[in-house]
């Protein structure tokens, strides 16, 4: 294992700002644990950078199989690690709430190996097309194909969405295609192959057949193993939690509401009445809201008097006038 230089690393710094500004304790357990791990290996690489990145030539051609594993969590420089971590920091946060964190550390480890694998293809394929055998010893290092497959899976969650890519609003289906083009344009130097294989992975798994076999793989490996059905609940400040069966999804269906357990059949009438009791109960005025009542009602008979009154008074009395009056009392 080797040290890093103990400079003044600004976009290291950068990242611990973004953290703090969220709130570690508001940071999901996988998405932390996963900064963390990059964050040591950028200061405490195992090897060089030249040693751990992916190419053709030094994993297929010189076995170097450790190189699937090692380079996703590895970074170049400072600023790399900055644009990634910052990026998975609020993927995560999305991700896995929605998807619980069991199955998020799956999704992560399965897509940080499946992007080297095809990148590998991808680059292989390319030499042998063109005969270049040059695409044979391009190297790519870095979370950034992971972050790929986890944009495409997040759009999937959101097709009606939008997403700013530069200035510019791109509707979510389309958005990494744009970010892919745009990320090379301004970046010539990162590995166009390597975001291209992110992408194909999260194909892979929202519209291939990638998730089934997940679940597949889980249901085999988990033995008598029962993870927590998790479901949504709602409060004031949003997801405060989150639980559902992973395996077992059913579709939405909308429940039938008896309205009488908010109102208990009462009565709009009944219900505001009940409402104002109860309001002046708690202040220890129920005996003050009776009197308050019989004083309006006393009123509004004595208003009503007085309009009878005037109006007998404007047109004459009516042999009806009584038996009026007698109802209006």
């Amino acid at each position: 294992m080797q040290r890093r230089s103990r400079g003044i690393h600004q976009g290291l710094l950068l990242l611990f700002f973004q953290i703090m500004q969220v709130g570690i304790t508001n940071v999901p357990p996988v998405t932390l644990a996963c900064i963390a791990l990059n964050i040591w290996l950028f200061l405490n690489p195992l090897k060089s950078s030249y040693r751990l990145c992916l190419s053709v030539e030094s994993c297929y051609e010189k076995k170097d199989w450790q190189r699937l594993l090692l380079s996703p969590f590895h970074h170049a420089d400072d600023w790399h690690l900055y644009f990634n971590m910052v990026s998975m920091l609020w993927k995560g946060l999305t991700l896995e709430r929605r998807l619980g964190s069991i199955w998020f550390a799956y999704i992560i480890a399965v897509f940080s190996l499946l992007t080297g694998v095809v990148y590998l293809a991808l680059e292989y394929t390319v030499a042998e097309l063109l005969d270049q055998p040059a695409f044979k010893i391009y190297c790519a290092i870095g979370f950034s194909g992971v972050l790929f497959a986890l944009k495409v899976l997040n759009n999937s969650y959101n097709p009606g969405g939008h997403t700013n890519v530069m200035g510019m609003y791109i509707p979510n289906k389309y958005a990494c295609w744009v970010e892919l083009v745009m990320i090379h344009l301004f970046s010539p130097n990162t590995s166009f192959a390597g975001h291209l294989a992110g992408i194909i992975v999260g194909l892979m798994y929202t519209v291939g057949p990638l998730q089934r076999i997940m679940q597949a793989c889980a249901g085999i490996f988990s033995f008598s193993t029962h993870y927590p059905r998790q479901q949504y609940y709602f409060s004031d400040t949003g997801y405060s939690g989150y639980q559902e069966d992973l395996f077992n999804r059913q579709p939405y269906q909308e429940v039938p509401r008896s309205y009488d357990a908010y109102t208990a059949g009462l009565t709009e009438e009944e219900q505001l009445e009940r409402a104002l009791r109860n309001s002046l109960r708690d202040r220890g005025s129920y005996s003050l809201m009776e009197e308050d009542c019989s004083t309006l009602k006393k009123t509004e008979k004595a208003r009503k008097e007085k309009v009878l009154g005037e109006l007998i008074l404007t047109v004459g009395p009516h042999p009806m006038d009584s038996v009026f009056l007698q109802k209006m009392k």
